[in-house]
């Protein structure tokens, strides 16, 4: 879920094997009721135009079939019809999630988007021709499941499969195809379900995988609308994650009225705005980058041995074009004012928010950047054996970030993005730590500031091996409330003089300067801590550590990053 391995115990709650076994999914809800949002214009209103197609968001489902533990490698998945489609409204397609999740998920209804001709040969929606059976089964537990895949008609495009308990092929009334100019491609996300091989199967000598689908292309200039439903297949899906035979929609509204106003985007933030909690004994705490600024922050350029003070806005800082490597900013050589400056400065810091569509404005993006005048070294573990670093992982400005993404259709938090170093996760909202009302949990890993959803251990590195960079999160008595104390820096959505973007947001260089270590000289240092033996067993895997091991470099701003524009991890 991380991209990094998590040494952490989990407890079952006395569920026994048993009841996992034959329980099904329940709904989840958020902890407390959604406020009435600021009027607007299409924010929370239920359903969204996308030019061409009117969408509303289904989250009620009636049962068709599940898995049991005998159907292969991955664990049990339900899956559901539609329920309570609005009149006028057609299903795209089915939905399905893990059996062992609270039951967390949607899919999109459609109808065209203004009055169509009966004599239309092309109106956007169109019954399919028929269907073909992808893979079937029979269970003496669970019954039988039949996976179907809409034939749509000539210049039309199936947006979702349809599950059934009987043989017999579904009704072309199920669903509807979708015109081929109103669809995006789709490519895999994430595998829900994998069998293998079964006598029982009608196609038994087929491997059965079901995946998630998400638009091939993401982020806040991109057009694709995830539909909700599924892909699945009998054939491998290693040599590339684009599907063939289901696509995704595309909002060719680009008003894009579903996305909130800014009184709505502070309504947002203040509902659900987390709360970051900085490890216990955290020696590096963020500041406002004002602060960090006129509290003698230097701005260095090549070939100059001297730094230049930074006014507490940025103006003097090089704006726009990329990081060339001609500029950085470096701590004071005063050693005093460097130590302070390295502190931080909690009470003055506060959340820079960036925010944007996503999937083609069927969300909206709550980008929150932290800023810390400097990362700390790092601490490794190995084996069982951890090792505070003097100087490994340290380098001077740092920026972490993590996003809530709330759905367009009703306002609700959908998932959180926990930013972790070069890499992170996507966490459902059923699966975050509430601490008041529907604000969530972030936790800030110790000199690190990587965020996580729960306290714990989690190692950057082999969790299998016990070897790599120890991230240590848990609650303490520093915190920042991030739906009291932020900054809206960026909605380019909204036009642009809706925000007043600073000054330092233009800065593309480096936040920090770049310094290399001799590499074997550091690798030596680690190596003698330890015992002769577990020294030997390790010589062979020393790649296994972070980059950071080998040198440091301050990161580019929040506007040079990769997901400023594009996806978390796209």
């Amino acid at each position: 879920m991380f991209g990094f391995g998590c040494d952490c115990f989990y407890w079952s709650q006395g569920i026994s094997e048993f009841e996992m076994e034959s329980s099904e999914p329940k709904p989840f809800s958020l902890p407390s009721p959604l406020p009435c949002w600021p009027q607007g214009q299409g924010f929370a209103t239920g359903r969204i135009n996308l030019g061409g197609l009117e969408v509303a968001k289904i989250t009620k489902f009636h049962k068709v079939w599940s898995s049991d533990s005998s159907h292969g490698k991955s664990k049990r998945a339900t899956f559901y019809r539609a329920d309570e489609v609005p009149e006028g409204f057609h299903c795209l397609g089915h939905y399905c999630q893990p059996t062992d999740q609270p039951l967390r998920g949607y899919v999109l209804a459609a109808r065209a988007s203004k009055p169509v001709n009966a004599d239309d040969d092309l109106p956007p929606l169109k019954k399919p021709l028929s269907y073909s059976l992808v893979w079937s089964t029979d269970s003496e537990k669970n019954g039988s499941g039949y996976f179907w895949l809409p034939n749509p008609p000539v210049g039309y495009k199936a947006v979702g499969v349809v599950v059934t308990d009987e043989p017999e092929e579904p009704e072309t009334e199920e669903v509807r195809c979708v015109r081929e100019d109103l669809t995006e491609s789709c490519e895999t996300s994430e595998i829900i379900l994998e069998v293998g091989s079964s006598k029982k199967s009608n196609h038994s000598d087929s491997p059965f995988s079901v995946w998630s689908i998400l638009p091939c292309e993401r982020g806040m200039r991109s057009q694709g609308v995830a539909v909700g439903s599924f892909f699945c297949c009998t054939y491998d899906l290693s040599s590339g994650r684009t599907v063939r035979d289901i696509a995704c929609l595309k909002n060719l509204d680009h008003t894009l009225h579903a996305m909130p106003n800014l009184d709505q985007v502070h309504a947002v933030i203040e509902h659900y705005g987390p709360t970051v909690y900085f490890h216990p004994e955290e020696t590096y705490m963020p500041s406002s980058v004002s602060w960090f600024f006129k509290n003698g922050a230097l701005l260095y350029r090549s070939g100059k041995s001297q730094g230049e003070p930074i006014n507490s806005t940025g103006s003097n800082l090089p704006v726009g074009g990329c990081n060339d490597m001609e500029f950085w900013i470096d701590l004071p050589k005063d050693e005093e004012a460097k130590s302070n400056l390295k502190k931080g400065n909690l009470e003055s810091s506060e959340l820079y928010v960036h925010v944007k569509p996503a999937l083609g404005g069927t969300f909206t993006d709550i980008v929150m950047w932290i800023f810390c005048p400097f990362n700390g070294p790092a601490t490794l573990k190995i084996g069982l054996f951890t090792l505070p670093m003097t100087r490994i992982g340290e380098h001077v400005g740092d920026w972490e970030h993590f996003t809530f993404r709330v759905c367009n259709f009703s306002g609700e938090l959908w998932q959180m993005f926990f930013s972790q170093h070069s890499g992170g996760g996507w966490v459902d909202a059923s699966d975050i730590e509430f601490v008041e009302g529907n604000k969530a949990a972030v936790y800030s890993s110790k000199h690190g500031h990587a965020s996580f959803p729960h306290p714990g251990m989690y190692l950057q590195g082999s969790s299998k091996l016990g070897i790599g960079v120890r991230n240590d999160v848990a609650k303490s008595k520093y915190i920042l409330d991030s739906s009291q104390r932020y900054v809206i820096v960026a909605a380019e959505y909204l036009g642009k003089d809706a925000v007043a973007e600073p000054c330092w947001l233009q800065y593309m260089r480096e936040w920090g300067p770049i310094i290399a270590y001799d590499s074997g000289s550091e690798i030596n240092k680690i190596m003698n801590l330890l015992p002769l033996v577990v020294r030997f067993s390790i010589e062979n895997i020393v790649d296994l550590f972070p980059i950071a091991l080998y040198g440091e470099e301050g990161p580019t701003g929040p506007k040079e990053k990769d997901n400023w524009e594009g996806d978390e991890l796209c």
